[in-house]
């Protein structure tokens, strides 16, 4: 006889096992937080097991009663019948009712605390993904993280609640109705418990194919999520190059996948709850025929026989409530799984533990801590504020791919500087980097002295604002979009929006500062997004400001109005601007030619033109053009 070997930690089987364990203890502080709801509702289990579990024996009783057998409970023996039926219907009737009352506040108290982990999940994974670093969103589809945060968050929040504590209840009434079989009938409580075996085995099976299904389903799911996302958001492209019958051919196909696996995952959901109907069939015939020899031998009452069958029926039924359970459960580890993977995803850009720990009071305290000690250390005086430095900086999305070669240069303060270059030279991601939103590959960005991995990120982008090309407007008024949630008055975001001569478009509007703006901001034009983002900027009163193609969408009129704001914004502030039209750059007082990620020249508009390089090119070129 060979014992088979106990499961090593090589073993598939194993590790998947241990997986599945770990994903369901990332649930558990979850529950914490909310365990007196969990206790009160896991309490509230014993009561119900037990009120369901003495229904059949109180049907065996009403029998053997009606038959005078000798198994009738001795205190039914001795009063009228109708009393002793009046007893035990009374007895049926109140532990019906009980066990009603007690299952639905049990019901509710469960389904409230998997509401409340569903919603900390989700408020986590939001923080998560937001804190997340832009090379994270470049890679991942929208879509997919949709699908995430919606259907994956409730699938994962009934593992605890409705699966876990179900599973818990259904085990509860199992032990208890075996308990009372035994109790009464050990042969017939055996061939229970011995068809109780193979089924467990079927239902683990199928319940594994199910899982690797689900998952699958869940993937074309989020395919599916980020082709309509796309489509939706490119809806002028797709119908001005006439794509929506291509589209529409590209998601049918994706949704006949999805179909398709769905399917696969209902037909092994579907087979559990055939295999348990027909082992339920099978045991009240096998209870039949054991219980009718037994009773032909005189061994057993009608009462009892009547009993056992009851409890055949019963007796899988929670197991068919657990089958369900754990097929909520594998639902629910197919989604822990993709959300684990979202908040495992480490966060590349953060504070580090020294910057975290600074008691910062100032708006920007931290880097006045900093300066001063510079200057404590190499005798030096304080610099003004607003100095940019690249040291050695290179670059790469990918590995190895560099967009940005060993860049050195110095940015004084209070200059004014242009980036220009072809397409591709660069120039975004020197903005992007200066940010922090990436981190460089190799070499340094130092503002006023200082790594900017040293400064507090909050900090740094107080410090320093970025106008794009095309601003970006949320739903809500329009003060909220200037504001962006920071705490200003109403008099600073209306001189904000004087400063930038942006207060007469805003008066113009139905309401003023309070009108509500649709998402993306489709009730306002071009021009009067990026005439916003000018206040947002103003407001913020930063010592660096960045200018990438920022008046691009403006007509003449409205960019004659921003250069005039422009002029008094950029005064005594660091500047960076990103420009494709040269002509709008010849009074800054450095420009920085980039071509492949290196920079090949510099000097001012009448330097670089006598130096008849690349940036001369590049003039005559707009030139002959114009």
């Amino acid at each position: 006889m060979s014992i088979s070997p106990s499961p090593v930690k090589s073993d598939p089987e194993y590790r998947r096992r241990e997986n599945d364990w770990r994903l369901f203890l990332r649930l558990v502080p979850y529950g914490r937080r909310h365990g007196k709801l969990l206790a009160v509702s896991m309490l509230l289990l014993v009561p119900i097991a037990v009120a369901s579990a003495i229904k059949p024996l109180l049907v065996g009783q009403a029998i053997s009663l009606i038959r005078k057998e000798p198994n009738t409970y001795q205190f039914l023996q001795n009063i009228p019948l109708w009393q002793g039926l009046n007893i035990l219907i009374g007895m049926l009737l109140i532990a019906t009712i009980f066990r009603l009352v007690l299952t639905g506040v049990q019901g509710y108290l469960v389904q409230k605390l998997g509401q409340k982990m569903t919603a900390a999940i989700r408020e986590d994974l939001f923080h998560h993904v937001t804190s997340l670093a832009v090379r994270f969103f470049d890679r991942t589809p929208v879509g997919k993280l949709i699908t995430r945060l919606t259907s994956d968050v409730e699938s994962l929040g009934d593992v605890f609640s409705t699966g876990a504590v179900g599973i818990v209840s259904d085990l509860l009434s199992m032990v208890v109705i075996v308990g009372l079989m035994f109790s009464i009938q050990w042969q017939l409580a055996s061939l229970l418990i011995f068809i109780l075996f193979p089924v467990t085995w079927l239902i683990i099976y199928f319940q594994q194919q199910y899982r690797s299904a689900n998952y699958k389903t869940r993937e074309e799911l989020s395919k599916l999520n980020s082709q309509l996302q796309e489509n939706i958001v490119g809806i002028n492209v797709v119908q001005l190059f006439r794509r929506e019958k291509f589209n529409s051919e590209l998601f049918r196909a994706t949704n006949q996948r999805y179909i398709k696996e769905l399917d696969t995952s209902i037909w092994y959901d579907s087979a559990v709850s055939a295999t348990l109907e027909w082992v339920a069939l099978m045991a009240i015939g096998g209870v039949l025929w054991l219980g009718g020899w037994l009773l032909l031998n005189q061994q057993i009452s009608f009462g009892i026989l009547s009993a056992f069958i009851l409890y055949a029926q019963q007796f899988f039924e929670p197991l068919r409530n657990f089958a369900e359970k754990f097929t909520v459960i594998q639902s629910g580890f197919t989604a822990i799984e993709r959300v684990v993977d979202i908040l495992d995803e480490p966060i590349e850009i953060k504070d580090s533990s020294r910057t975290q720990s600074a008691n910062v009071n100032s708006e920007f305290g931290y880097i006045n801590q900093i300066v001063p000690k510079l200057e404590s250390q190499d005798f030096t005086p304080i610099p003004a504020l607003g100095e940019i430095k690249f040291e050695n900086v290179s670059f790469a999305y990918k590995d190895n791919d560099y967009v940005i070669k060993n860049l050195d240069f110095t940015i004084h303060p209070g200059e004014k500087v242009a980036l220009v270059g072809p397409t591709g030279a660069g120039k975004s991601s020197i903005i992007r980097l200066l940010c922090r939103l990436y981190e460089p590959t190799q070499g340094r960005i130092l503002i006023d002295g200082v790594d900017i991995r040293e400064i507090p990120q909050v900090e740094l982008r107080h410090y320093m604002t970025v106008i794009l090309q095309e601003a970006f407007l949320f739903a809500g008024d329009v003060k909220s979009n200037i504001t962006l949630g920071d705490n200003y008055s109403f008099a600073e975001i209306q001189q904000a929006a004087e400063k930038t001569n942006v207060a007469t478009f805003i008066n113009q509007l139905p309401q003023g500062y309070d009108t509500q703006l649709r998402e993306r901001a489709t009730n306002l034009s071009s021009g009067q997004k990026q005439l916003l983002a000018f206040a947002r900027a103003a407001i913020r009163n930063p010592q660096i400001l960045v200018l990438d193609e920022a008046t691009a969408s403006l007509d003449v009129g409205t960019e004659a109005l921003v250069q005039e704001a422009l002029n008094q914004l950029l005064v005594q502030r660091t500047s960076i601007i990103i420009a494709h039209r040269l002509s709008t750059i010849r009074n800054v007082d450095r420009i920085f030619v980039l071509k492949r990620g290196e920079l090949i020249e510099q000097g001012s508009h009448e330097e670089l033109l006598q130096q008849q390089g690349f940036y001369a090119t590049l003039h005559n070129l707009q030139m002959l053009g114009a």
